[in-house]
């Protein structure tokens, strides 16, 4: 006889085809309900997760979440997952995740003195390799998960031991069978639990009570599961919990079978919709971990600032949640999302100048204007820093130099300001410079007004421009004039990057599918080239044109000393059901890819699968080259074994899902407006993970900078 275990639970969406409030009253609506028939009935077990839900009652109702800390010593409410919510498992950052698991074991340890030893993510469309790591960092061995299906993803077995890669942690997971609620139980239900049991495993878990949004176990299911007690061949039902579930099979898990890699794919078009929650994510995680790094080095940090810094995390991590991030929920809830993550930002953000200031000023009095510049990061920072100091009326002259604390010369570029007004330089002068920092660092440079009172000594020009080729001192180039292709220090020459306009019929999470057409509608057409920028730093070439209805900027940069091509790429998106791809053709088959992902990174397989990817992708060639791109604004990309696409819009119709039609006059496309992104390309036998993840940091976590006047007198 296998034991299958019933886990009663009530799914419940704080957000998606309805607000957060929406969300908010179905979860004290379903919880108070679940209490009533713990209540009524003594042999009833309930399953709930996420500290959120927890934290929201006890701040609105504490009489009902007093009677649920009541029936979780009882022993029958059980507490399942410990995050802060189930979140997409695929976007967020390492901190994110990290933050995401801590806070709510924070909350449950300190409420409940207990943290479940069972992650629970049964709606999240799919899991990265390393989840395990992050798991089992955190005291968790076990995982209860649904997506992908058995459709989607075909494993070994329904419970089994999985690992993100052959020499990492390893965690006992089991899969979900057809859905993790139901309106009618139904004997076809439960015996779909039955199937993929593994040799020798005599227990199973059948998911049942009402959701998506909530409601749980009611009478009528309660009463089916009793006089269906043992009316289904083989197998006998039992009121259950997934901790007593792994617990009753804990013997026998060295026998399970053994999955490495990625849990992918469910829903691909999750991956690109709705870019603009993903860049808010991103960006609040990485401003908080900066925020993070100057509290602790702040001279006279504001005693409120650790709870606000712990607040705008619990935002952020709400932000993680799989219809939040994947960017399936309606329009109008989305308004809602975006201040909650602008609020997270902006308390980052105070941290930051405040503290960055206060350091600033235990450094003595100058004589001359500075520039305080600090690495707010755990990693070095090696690269170009661009910043617009004021410099209280007077212009910049040819003589003035830029030197750092030693006295040396800084060399330095003038670029373009960002406002359309009358060229004044006394108001108006925007420089880009490089300089390396230690994490923590803080830098002092000098604006030296005298110089000798002769033109300050010409640095090294590290940049060349030919006519519609710009190049610098490595031999790095970027040719538009005839043959538009990128030429590395290795002289490799590649094709330049391709933009193309595919049709995207799909709904908002792309149902069905594992990967987009390759059928191109439209191409871009380019207006001439021209060269912006021409220095000793810095060499840029502009173009603006258009593909379809919506406008293209495009600017490529070389860099003093610097081994990659920088592509800066601005799009006003103004398609329908349709996808912009860039393709990025290779000389020759791919052998191996790693793409990032949370934490770490994945090989994969060039086989033309729409996969979720973290901030880069490196590319080694069957004749022995290395490629690397970093992307910190795409999180999605395809390949074939000559060709790479990364997806970086899609316009499907705002939380439609088939098979409805979409038909509909207020029908929302997604992510129409402005759009930018940054790419850096590498080629040579240097590039290296390590390489590409440094570089996607840098461009996450800049150098803060602070003009700082103390000590110069009066005019």
């Amino acid at each position: 006889m296998i034991t299958v275990h019933l886990v009663f639970n009530a799914h419940i969406d704080p957000v998606w085809l309805w607000p957060w409030q929406s969300g908010l009253d179905t979860l004290l609506a379903t919880c108070r309900s679940a209490c009533d028939r713990l209540d009524a009935h003594p042999d009833l077990h309930f399953v709930r997760g996420e500290a959120w839900a927890y934290r929201e009652i006890e701040r609105i109702d504490p009489a009902l979440f007093e009677r649920i800390r009541t029936h979780v010593r009882g022993g029958r409410w059980h507490i399942v997952g410990g995050w802060w919510l189930q979140p997409d498992c695929n976007g967020p950052s390492a901190a994110g995740l990290e933050q995401q698991i801590a806070l709510g074991k924070e909350f449950f340890v300190d409420r409940f003195g207990q943290f479940p030893r069972e992650a629970y993510n049964v709606d999240s469309f799919g899991h990265a390799a390393t989840l395990p790591a992050f798991m089992r960092a955190a005291g968790q061995d076990r995982y209860v998960f649904m997506r992908p299906q058995r459709q989607e993803m075909a494993l070994p077995a329904r419970l089994f031991r999985w690992r993100g890669d052959a020499d990492g942690p390893e965690i006992v997971a089991f899969r979900v069978a057809r859905a993790y609620t139901v309106r009618e139980i139904t004997a076809e239900h439960v015996k779909a639990s039955l199937e993929g049991l593994p040799p020798g495993i005599d227990h199973t878990m059948c998911f049942v009570g009402i959701g998506d949004h909530g409601g749980g176990a009611t009478e009528r299911q309660i009463a089916w599961c009793r006089e269906h007690q043992t009316a289904i061949d083989g197998c006998r039902l039992a009121f259950s919990a997934p901790n007593l579930f792994f617990d009753a099979v804990a013997g026998q898990t060295d026998k399970l079978p053994l999955v490495i890699g990625e849990l992918q794919h469910h829903s691909i078009g999750c991956y690109s919709v709705h870019r603009a929650v993903k860049l808010g994510v991103h960006k609040a995680e990485h401003r908080l971990v900066q925020a993070g790094a100057v509290r602790k080095l702040d001279p006279r940090p504001e005693p409120q600032v650790d709870e606000r810094l712990k607040e705008a995390w619990r935002w952020v991590c709400f932000g993680h949640f799989h219809d939040i991030y994947g960017g399936t929920c309606i329009p109008s809830a989305y308004e809602q999302v975006h201040a909650q993550l602008g609020f997270a930002q902006a308390v980052a953000d105070e941290t930051l100048q405040h503290g960055l200031r206060r350091m600033g000023i235990g450094l003595p009095d100058d004589r001359m204007q500075r520039i305080v510049l600090l690495n707010a990061s755990d990693a070095p920072f090696d690269g170009y820093v661009t910043h617009e100091p004021f410099l209280e009326g007077s212009a910049w002259q040819p003589h003035w130099r830029l030197i750092d604390e030693a006295g040396q010369l800084v060399p330095h570029q003038r670029v373009a300001t960002e406002c359309l007004v009358p060229n004044d330089p006394a108001y108006f002068l925007r420089m880009v410079f490089r300089l390396t920092f230690k994490p923590g660092q803080m830098r002092t440079l000098r604006i030296d007004p005298e110089g000798g009172l002769a033109a300050a000594p010409a640095s090294h020009s590290g940049t060349k421009v030919m006519g519609e080729r710009i190049t610098n001192d490595r031999g790095v180039s970027v040719n538009l004039i005839a043959d538009d292709e990128l030429t590395f220090e290795d002289r490799t020459e590649l094709p330049l990057p391709k933009l193309q306009l595919i049709s995207d019929p799909t709904d908002t999470w792309s149902h069905d599918i594992d990967r987009y057409s390759s059928d191109v509608l439209a191409k871009p057409h380019w207006h001439e080239s021209q060269i912006v920028d021409a220095g000793p730093v810095m060499a840029s070439l502009v173009a603006d044109g258009h593909v379809a209805d919506s406008r293209l900027l495009s600017e490529f940069r070389v860099y003093a000393g610097e081994p990659f091509v920088e592509w800066l790429l601005r799009v006003h998106w103004c398609e329908r059901r349709k996808l912009l791809k860039l393709n990025f053709p290779l000389l020759d088959t791919i052998k191996r890819r790693y793409d990032g992902i949370p934490g770490g990174e994945i090989v994969r397989l060039p086989d033309g699968k729409e996969r979720p990817v973290r901030d880069r992708s490196l590319i080694e060639m069957s004749d022995g080259r290395k490629l690397g791109l970093v992307f910190p604004e795409v999180f999605a990309l395809d390949a074939t074994p000559n060709l790479l696409r990364l997806t970086l819009l899609r316009s499907p119709i705002m939380a439609h899902h088939a098979p409805h039609n979409g038909q509909d006059l207020r029908a929302v496309y997604a992510d129409q407006g402005i759009h930018e992104f940054r790419f850096r390309f590498f080629c040579g036998p240097d590039v290296s993970s390590e390489l590409l993840d440094a570089h996607a940091m840098m461009m996450h976590r800049p150098p803060l900078a602070a003009d700082l006047t103390r000590g110069m007198g009066a005019a």
